[in-house]
C-alpha cells in the first residue's frame, strides 16, 4: 500500500475534521497530492490538491476557505483540514497522486490512489 488515509468519522454541521493521507518516502517525494470525494450516487469530485515542493494548493470552490491543505514532508503525510462541514460534505474522501507537476483537478489524471475514509456530516 503506497497511500493510506485515515482521520474520518461522523461530526455535526459546522464541525471540524482533519483528515491524513500518508505514504512511504519513497513514494512521497516528487508528486502532486490531491484529495477527492464520492457521495453516494455521485461521481468522484475534486475537493483540492497540494504542489511537490513549494506548497501551493487549489481547491474545489465548494470547500474554498473551509478547507486546508498542508504538507509534512519529514512524516510524508499530507492534511486535508475541514472546518465549518456541512452535510453535503458526505462522503469518501479519496487521497491521490500523480508524477507531474501541474496541479490537476480531475481524477483520471491521477495514477496513485488510496482506500477512501468515510466523512459524515450530521445537520
Amino acid at each position: 500500500v503506497q497511500l493510506q488515509a485515515s482521520g474520518g468519522g461522523l461530526v455535526q454541521a459546522g464541525g471540524s475534521l482533519r483528515l491524513s493521507c500518508a505514504a512511504s518516502q519513497r513514494f512521497f517525494s516528487g508528486r502532486v497530492m490531491g484529495w477527492f470525494r464520492q457521495a453516494p450516487g455521485k461521481e468522484r469530485e475534486f475537493v483540492g490538491c497540494i504542489s511537490r515542493t513549494s506548497g501551493l494548493t487549489v481547491y474545489a470552490d465548494s470547500v474554498k476557505g473551509r478547507f486546508v491543505l498542508a504538507r509534512d514532508d519529514d512524516r510524508m503525510t499530507v492534511y486535508l483540514q475541514m472546518s465549518n462541514l456541512e452535510p453535503e460534505d458526505t462522503a469518501i474522501y479519496y487521497c491521490a497522486a500523480h508524477d507531474g507537476w501541474d496541479l490537476l483537478t480531475t481524477a483520471k489524471e491521477y495514477k496513485y490512489w488510496g482506500q477512501g475514509t468515510l466523512v459524515t456530516v450530521s445537520s
